[in-house]
């Protein structure tokens, strides 16, 4: 039975899941095609994903979450669902047990929506547990000591920025601006300056390949991306360069930095002692956007360091917290 308990990073972008004992088991975008009319679950996943954008009137593709939270309950629970059963955890008369992440701020409808998810797609208990505490853990922080350790999880639709002391959150802060914003401000951008149409996952190559926030040490790049041009309508193809993502992405980048100054201002002065030697943590997808921790270096005058696996750190702590899920803070709420 203890075997069965699985831990879900339950991203805007990602769902991960991680099974005691075997380690991250299922990594795959939290995306869904669905049939128009008759409401049916055609894709899940990675396969959900190659359909991004391609799919005739009677299909919609669809994200269940959003800025960390439940957009859609049904297709959530559909998502989960096909998920766990995909694992295939469930005894004969056992369910799982499931510990899974949520953003610091979320509200108790929100909460209990996710945990009433998770029940519906088959765990026995729910557990929730914040996300930047886990993200912490995963990062192989030891946050259980009286010592301030700092963590900024950038994800897809949310980033929360956490001082955490003693095995819980002393102050934090949770923005609306991550990954996806990234996405929406690259999109923006190139249709206002070139009037030319692009998708979401042309977006996402663009931050991945080219996109910076610290031009001084970015070694310039350049991509060229196809889409539709708004004037004659026609396919076209255009350059772009990293400077024009860097002026792109200069303002969501910039409340990530504030957010992560005003968890600071709060901060009492002997944890943020600790901090200046222990340095602050980067996790989530947004951890790879190239220059990221230099910035923040630079504005926040302490050392910077990107996690290990910042995609993976999430899972990786629930994995952690479910060793010892008996007698750890996890809780149900």
């Amino acid at each position: 039975m203890f075997s069965k308990d699985i831990g879900i990073d339950l991203g805007t972008a990602n769902l991960l899941i991680h099974v005691k004992g075997k380690g991250i088991v299922i990594n795959e975008p939290a995306i869904v095609a669905i049939e128009k009319q008759s409401k049916k679950v055609l894709a899940v996943g990675d396969e959900a994903y190659q359909m991004v954008g391609r799919t005739p009137g009677n299909i919609v593709v669809v994200r269940p979450m959003k800025d960390g939270v439940i957009a859609d309950f049904d297709v959530t629970e559909a998502m989960l669902t096909h998920f766990i059963n995909k694992l295939n955890v469930k005894g004969f008369l056992s369910k799982p047990r499931i510990l899974i992440c949520c953003p610091t701020n979320i509200t108790s409808v929100e909460q209990k929506a996710i945990r009433q998810a998770a029940e519906k797609a088959g765990g026995k208990q729910v557990f929730l547990e914040e996300e930047p505490k886990v993200a912490a853990i995963g990062a192989g922080m030891d946050i259980f000591q009286p010592t301030g350790n700092m963590v900024i999880d950038i994800g897809g639709g949310t980033t929360d920025v956490a001082v955490l002391s003693m095995g819980d959150i002393v102050t934090s802060e949770s923005i609306n601006v991550a990954g996806d914003q990234f996405d929406h401000d690259i999109i923006q951008h190139i249709k206002k300056q070139h009037k030319l149409l692009i998708g979401d996952r042309t977006a996402e190559q663009v931050k991945k390949e080219v996109g910076t926030v610290f031009l001084s040490k970015a070694k310039s790049s350049t991509i060229d991306i196809r889409g539709r041009d708004m004037v004659s309508g026609l396919p076209r193809t255009l350059t772009v360069t990293s400077e024009e993502i860097n002026q792109a992405l200069h303002e969501s980048v910039s409340m990530i930095v504030q957010a992560a100054k005003n968890v600071l201002e709060k901060t009492p002065p002997e944890l943020s002692a600790d901090i200046i030697d222990l340095g602050v943590f980067l996790t989530g997808g947004g951890a790879m956007l190239h220059g990221i921790d230099l910035l923040l270096a630079e504005e926040l005058k302490v050392p910077v360091f990107v996690s290990e696996h910042p995609l993976n750190c999430v899972a990786i702590g629930t994995g952690v917290l479910l060793e010892t899920i008996g007698k750890s803070p996890a809780r149900t709420r």
